[in-house]
């Protein structure tokens, strides 16, 4: 039995060739796969003895061999395969052991040239993988080192490997070629500057229940590179399984805490904000953003952009929440916490980072792609459009409102006083039906003066701006952009009101 190895990772290749020695095979190798294994002191045979020809071409040219690709492809229960082997002096391999190139690893390093992404590009390695992974009924391939284990095991039980793990590896195998060549033409055609194609590679993290409902079956799946704000490489510390709609819930959670550095405190249901607050510390970001909306809260998550406190721990031990989200908690935290076995508690990196985030939503029969609303406006005196202007704390306001609106689900009002929210009004077939919905929201807790509103989106007609005037809103903040906007100005000069234009929508459909 021969098995050829040629490995870019190399992790545990020494134990596992050592295996199959122990259990009679021969050993062929290529370039420094062979020098690991006979520096180890595991006798080998080198490929250029197999093919007699030598590598060529900086090893360009190694593998590419009737003598190595026969000996996979040949069917064994093929008379007429088996004497062309013998009639041309070639044995088969009956294990290949190969993985790929570091491309992937190559091209994200800083600053790398077109010419030594090139370099990395494999050839040999994924055709032998391929003729491999075709003959599989034969061959056993070979690419994740997580299978050694498995491959040692039956080797070592059966004389072989059973054909249903054959298959498996098979389908793994051209996975792993799939994946590197689709990470290979996605960077070729960027260099290239061509857009129409879209490659996408996730791994399944976890398959779900369901989906959105019962009926709907759903997994869940991780991008290949961990990212900061992500739900899909956060570290779940106790709790029920993640639903499809708790992912869906977290991920809106941490979009919102992306974009405050201030200590903050979002809560959500339903992928909108119902109360978040800034304050001096985490607490007083959690007590504000409670006190903003204590009824919508239950049944909700809520996220903290700083350490999770003993004290943030108990505020919310009284309340059903269904997960919380934090990038550290203290020991006195998470043992509070413990005490709702049910309540998913999650780690999050929250890493800033100015890369831009790709955001893909399906639609049927398609796919849309763009990069992901991270752009955070610094609301400022100078956007003022109005005879009144705004005081600092009302800037202050202006400012976390603009922040907040941006996360609501358009047409989307956000009305807030003193670094918090104090109501929300999300999703409306229009505007002013949104701003009603958050208004009344504010007069029922009692907030009817000193108000700060902000709109998503343009403020079509003065309708708004008149509605707002009722219920004691003192600033606005808005797009601006709309061929009405100069009705929209009188109309806040007439009440004293003053609006400020961003000259920025953020739009959350």
């Amino acid at each position: 039995m021969r098995a050829l190895v040629s490995v870019s990772d190399k992790t545990g290749l020494v134990d596992f060739v050592r295996g199959l020695v122990a259990l009679g095979w021969e050993i062929i190798a290529t370039g420094g796969t062979q020098k690991l294994l006979e520096r180890e002191g595991v006798k080998t045979i080198g490929i250029s003895e197999v093919t007699g020809f030598p590598e060529i071409l900086d090893g360009r040219v190694k593998t590419l061999h009737p003598k190595v690709h026969g000996g996979i492809l040949a069917r064994r229960e093929l008379p007429a395969h088996m004497e062309t082997l013998s009639e041309n002096g070639i044995e088969t391999i009956d294990l290949v052991c190969v993985n790929l190139y570091p491309f992937r690893q190559t091209i994200a390093k800083e600053g790398v040239t077109l010419e030594e992404a090139i370099e990395n590009i494999d050839i040999g390695g994924p055709s032998m993988v391929r003729s491999a992974a075709k003959n599989w009924r034969d061959v056993t391939i070979v690419c994740d080192p997580a299978d050694y284990g498995t491959v040692l095991a039956e080797l070592r039980e059966n004389g072989a490997t059973t054909p249903e793990t054959r298959l498996k590896l098979s389908a793994k195998a051209y996975t792993h070629t799939a994946e590197y060549d689709a990470c290979i033409a996605t960077y070729m055609r960027a260099q290239a500057g061509l857009p129409e194609k879209l490659f996408l590679e996730y791994d399944l993290r976890q398959p779900l229940r369901y989906g959105e409902n019962p009926h709907q079956s759903a997994n869940f799946y991780a991008a290949l590179e961990p990212a900061p704000f992500s739900l899909a490489f956060a570290k779940q510390i106790q709790g029920k399984e993640l639903s499809y709609n708790n992912i869906q819930d977290a991920n809106a959670a941490l979009n919102v805490l992306r974009d405050f550095e201030e200590p903050f405190c979002v809560a959500l249901k339903h992928m909108n904000p119902c109360g978040a607050a800034v304050g001096a510390t985490v607490e007083e970001a959690w007590q504000a953003a409670y006190e903003a909306d204590k009824v919508s809260i239950y049944g909700g998550i809520v996220g903290v952009n700083r350490e999770l406190t003993a004290e943030v721990a108990r505020g919310m031990k009284p309340i059903f929440l269904e997960i919380v989200i934090a990038p550290s908690y203290t020991p006195e935290a998470l043992e509070i916490l413990a005490t709702k076995k049910n309540l998913r508690v999650m780690q999050v990196d929250m890493t800033r980072s100015d890369k831009p985030v790709p955001q893909y939503v399906s639609v049927n029969g398609g796919m849309l792609a763009q990069q992901l609303d991270t752009q955070v406006e610094k609301v400022t005196l100078d956007m003022c459009v109005t005879k009144a202007k705004p005081s600092e704390a009302l800037l202050a306001d202006l400012d976390f409102g603009w922040k907040i609106v941006k996360h609501v689900k358009s047409n989307a009002i956000a009305v807030v006083r003193d670094g918090h929210t104090i109501g929300v009004g999300a999703g409306q077939t229009n505007r002013v039906g949104s701003a009603e919905i958050a208004l009344e929201e504010a007069k029922a807790a009692g907030f009817t003066e000193g108000l700060v509103l902000a709109s998503d989106g343009f403020l079509p007609f003065d309708d708004t701006v008149a509605l707002a005037g009722r219920y004691g809103v003192t600033a606005i903040v808005q797009p601006g952009g709309s061929i009405r906007d100069a009705d929209a100005v009188a109309k806040a000069d007439e009440l004293g009101i003053a609006m400020l234009f961003t000259g920025v929508r953020h739009f959350k459909h």
